[in-house]
């Protein structure tokens, strides 16, 4: 488990901090999408977790053990893909060789499934490869590694339509009750049907934290509804079948989650969202 404690952190000692006091507790066995505008501090976050950037105030433990004194017992725990990347001029073999011995669980026949998912071939060269392969590979790499804590800062950037289809279905079948899956995205409708909870970063904060169960326990999201049918809407917008549209949800009834609306309807109303959720289901 992942804790989150008191973060402060600014990159000019001068302007306002980018985190100012954030709590977040990342459990085994959940995908979270960690959501925020550009710029906000999503990637930021991520190297903080994975040890690679440093708290000003706070702290961050995995298992109860500082992250950033970056112990190898710890390290091993851990997987970040980056958003950028390069990858070395070598094979897929080789690559497995040299980097699969820093990850105990590293399981080379999950790794060769998810190239095949992907519809790779093991490569000569994983340096010519495209954007879109490169991220295909490393995130193939990622999983097999099997690590309890698996951070992917925008993994589908690079990627075509059919690619993105086929990483949520690697995700799906790479997840176990062990790991905990964290991915920062701007592109919200990338991550539809694959999260299990939502943290969204604004101003400094996170400005939601819950699961998805809660959302729509709280929340109901309609889309294609006419006018009459969205009195009382939190937040509505006008499209060519008709409205989109949140609203109360007193009842409980269930509805799909609509990330992408719930994102900006969050980051316009930020009052509102703090208040609706001002005691989530952890």
């Amino acid at each position: 488990m992942l804790q989150i404690d008191n973060l402060v952190f600014s990159y000019h000692k001068k302007k306002a901090p980018i985190f100012e006091g954030i709590n977040l507790t990342i459990h085994p066995g959940s995908v979270y999408g960690l959501l925020g505008k550009n710029g906000i501090g999503k990637s930021t976050l991520l190297y903080m977790m994975s040890g690679l950037m440093f708290p000003h105030k706070g702290h961050i433990t995995l298992d109860g053990v500082e992250v950033r004194r970056r112990r190898p017992e710890t390290l091993e725990k851990i997987f970040l893909v980056p958003e950028e990347f390069d990858l070395p001029a070598i094979s897929v073999d080789a690559y497995v060789r040299r980097n699969s011995v820093f990850y105990p669980h590293f399981d080379r026949e999950q790794f060769d499934r998810y190239l095949t998912d992907f519809e790779l071939e093991p490569v000569k060269n994983l340096a010519k490869t495209s954007m879109g392969q490169k991220k295909k590979y490393l995130v193939s790499f990622a999983l097999a590694t099997n690590t309890p804590l698996l951070l992917m800062d925008e993994p589908t950037n690079g990627m075509d339509i059919p690619s993105k289809s086929q990483f949520r279905k690697v995700i799906a079948s790479g997840m176990t009750e062990q790991k905990s899956i964290v991915i920062s995205t701007h592109q919200v409708r990338d991550l539809e049907n694959m999260i299990d909870r939502i943290d969204i970063l604004d101003g400094g904060r996170l400005l939601l934290d819950s699961d998805t169960t809660t959302i729509t326990s709280r929340l109901r999201f309609v889309k294609g509804a006419g006018e009459d049918d969205i009195e009382g809407a939190l937040y509505k917008v006008s499209t060519i079948a008709g409205y989109s549209a949140i609203l109360p949800n007193p009842t409980g009834e269930e509805s799909p989650l609509d990330i992408e609306m719930l994102f900006n309807y969050a980051i316009e109303n930020p009052t509102e969202i703090e208040r609706l959720f001002a005691n989530p289901v952890k």
